[in-house]
């Protein structure tokens, strides 16, 4: 190759993105988030199956939980690779994890295997989403960003609604193996898409290092934080020196990460990125709302179950809104940002629509099915509203060179405010049912006990939408404490594309 061919070849690669390359990387990243989603709905329903198969129930809920705890714990260690090394190679890295561990989990002889390949899974699928969201940033401008964003919704609403449904039918008339299977041309494809054109995408490059340290006092801080709000009050009693002595290490470690990150001379996570207002604020709100509706859609099975006496099937089917309405909330939030000065107005009022929400089934938790399911509707619709606002607003608060790393902080913190919000739902229907936590009973095997012998469920739940109002208000009041920065980028109809990144500025 001349010296001038190896000059046009620079010159291509780092021309500004035409739309064409914007669609093959958006299709990718699509296919990719919808792997990630697909794996959090698909493999419960098929898990009675794979218990039998292998004769352990005991430790199944492990194959959930191994993929929780990886996925969550990594997240924020994705974003900051992604700012040293590339969002291409870091994606690359995350769909090989993946399909790696699925495929591992296919073949596993036993179900210790099999969870472990499920870590390996969630250890790839962590960086999947906090990659997405950084590489539309990296293509969007911020102004126009919460609209591409909204249409990565659809993935979830997919996996929301297909994923129980396809587990169920692999599971019953196929063999459970091929949930995992299905993940391996799929992921394949996924890294296909994206390979190519993301070579073009814009880089922010600026000298860093890894904070080794940072990074492991962070992921094992959390990890023990996460195994104390999955055990508690279901392998455990919360009250038990187990979970004691779980939470005690974790905050150790985490004051241990307070102090290390004053220290450091590039701390794992930038204190500049924490302190940041925007960021701070921006976090509360996505993390709060999101707490708020993970933790509704874990308990209302159940609550249909006892109080509107539906089959676990239709149970199901009517949680369906609560997942299907984010989406349209999403894009008619993200519309209006390309075009409001003060973008955060729909976010306002889709907080407020999903705290007027929940309290009318707080005042009226016996309510007819069909007002229970227009209630989920609009709490979708609220939530949905939320998330890119607050995704957009961080990102457009932080150095291009630190988009990944809050990007991944944001996720991070946001999927412990969903594991927190559950686990606080959970013990406060135990307490309503009057069980003593020493008992360690799961609240389940207990609501459902309640409801044999006559008590008045709606009245337990009615505590319950209580706590998931008290996470909304905590996000509306994050909303308005969000400072509104001017967005980067015009605000017209048709969206342009960001512009070739500038020189990194000199350390």
């Amino acid at each position: 190759m001349t010296i001038r061919d190896g000059h046009h070849a620079a010159d291509q690669l780092h021309k500004p993105l035409g739309r064409r390359d914007v669609r093959n990387i958006f299709y990718g990243l699509m296919l990719s988030m919808f792997l990630s989603a697909l794996n959090q709905t698909i493999v419960a329903t098929a898990l009675p199956t794979i218990g039998r198969d292998f004769g352990d129930f005991d430790q199944l809920s492990w194959v959930i939980i191994a993929y929780l705890l990886s996925s969550t714990v990594v997240s924020p260690l994705y974003g900051k690779l992604s700012d040293i090394h590339g969002r291409r190679t870091m994606m690359l890295v995350a769909l090989g994890l993946f399909i790696a561990g699925s495929a591992a989990s296919a073949a596993a002889p036993n179900l210790a295997v099999l969870i472990a390949g499920r870590t390996l899974q969630g250890i790839g699928g962590g960086g999947i989403v906090p990659l997405t969201q950084t590489t539309i940033a990296d293509m969007i401008t911020p102004r126009e960003r919460g609209h591409y964003q909204a249409y990565m919704g659809t993935s979830w609403i997919v996996a929301g609604v297909a994923g129980p449904a396809f587990g169920g039918i692999i599971a019953e008339y196929l063999h459970w193996s091929l949930i995992f299977w299905l993940n391996v041309p799929l992921g394949l494809v996924a890294a296909l898409l994206t390979h190519r054109a993301m070579k073009r995408l814009p880089r922010h490059d600026r000298p860093h290092r890894l904070d080794v340290v940072g990074a492991g006092l962070m992921i094992t801080s959390a990890t023990l934080f996460l195994v104390a709000l999955t055990a508690g009050g279901t392998r455990v009693p919360w009250l038990s020196p187990t979970i004691f002595v779980l939470t005690a290490l974790a905050l150790a470690l985490a004051l241990a990460l307070v102090w290390w990150l004053r220290q450091a001379a590039e701390p794992f996570l930038p204190l500049t990125v924490l302190r940041n207002p925007v960021m701070r604020d921006g976090t509360a709100a996505t993390s709060c709302m999101m707490g708020a509706v993970i933790g509704l859609t874990v308990y209302m099975p159940l609550y249909f179950q006892v109080v509107h006496q539906l089959s676990v099937a239709n149970a199901g089917l009517a949680l369906i809104p609560i997942v299907v309405m984010t989406t349209p909330g999403s894009m008619i939030s993200g519309r209006s940002m390309m075009h409001l000065r003060h973008y955060k107005v729909s976010a306002i009022v889709g907080a407020v629509i999903a705290i007027a929400s929940v309290s009318t089934l707080v005042i009226w938790p016996a309510m007819p099915l069909y007002g229970v399911v227009i209630v989920l509707t609009m709490i979708g619709f609220g939530a949905g509203s939320v998330y890119p606002v607050s995704t957009v607003s961080i990102q457009n608060a932080v150095p291009l060179h630190q988009v990944g790393t809050a990007t991944g902080a944001m996720n991070f913190f946001r999927a412990l405010a969903s594991t927190l919000a559950v686990a606080i739902m959970g013990a406060i229907l135990l307490a309503s049912l009057g069980a003593a936590p020493q008992r360690g009973t799961g609240v389940e095997l207990l609501v459902e006990s309640a409801g044999a012998a006559g008590v008045d469920m709606a009245a337990v739940f009615r505590f319950l939408f209580v706590a998931a109002d008290v996470f909304l208000a905590l996000a509306l009041a994050a909303l308005l404490l969000l400072e509104e920065l001017p967005l980067r980028g015009p605000a017209t109809s048709a969206p342009p594309l960001a512009a070739q990144a500038p020189p990194a500025p000199a350390e």
